[in-house]
């Protein structure tokens, strides 16, 4: 079953239980998925593949944990609240998350794969190269993990 097709299903369930912030929720979702497809309609007709699904998913959780910081900050504790609740019915739809041992496991595999590559170990010269190392070995996991937190992690490895 791919992405559109569960939050489609997901989306019924939750009209029939009357659960409206997961609706509403899951409809934004649908509707983030179209947006892409229409636009990607106007390059090519192939229809969205799971990659970009999830990259419009991850996108929205980005974008809701922008969201939570600036309303905490705001002091505005019940719209974070609502944005977190948006965080948890999006991540259902994604693969889990890495945990940081897991994490830091393919960094340093991915820092040995390019220093074998390259003869020396790397330095931050070579931070490119190690996270799209880092990269492709979460995608051929099925994994995920935010940006921020690769980069983190691959600035530590080759400290």
């Amino acid at each position: 079953m791919t992405i559109e097709e569960a939050v489609k299903q997901a989306t019924i369930v939750a009209m029939k239980a009357r659960d409206g912030e997961r609706t509403t929720t899951l409809r934004m979702v649908s509707a983030a998925i179209k947006n892409k497809a229409i636009e990607k309609r106007a390059k090519s007709a192939e229809p969205v593949t799971e990659a970009e699904a999830q990259q419009v998913l991850a996108g929205m959780i980005k974008q809701r944990r922008d969201s939570v910081e600036q309303f905490t900050k705001g002091g505005r504790p019940e719209l974070a609240a609502k944005e977190a609740v948006e965080i948890g019915v999006i991540e259902e739809f994604l693969p889990k998350a890495v945990g940081e041992d897991e994490l830091r496991a393919l960094v340093v595999a991915a820092v040995d794969e390019v220093a074998a590559a390259g003869g020396a170990k790397p330095g931050q010269r070579e931070m490119g190269a190690v996270m799209k190392a880092v990269q492709a070995r979460l995608a051929a996991g099925g994994l995920r993990a935010e940006g921020r937190v690769v980069s983190e992690a691959v600035k530590a490895a080759l400290a």
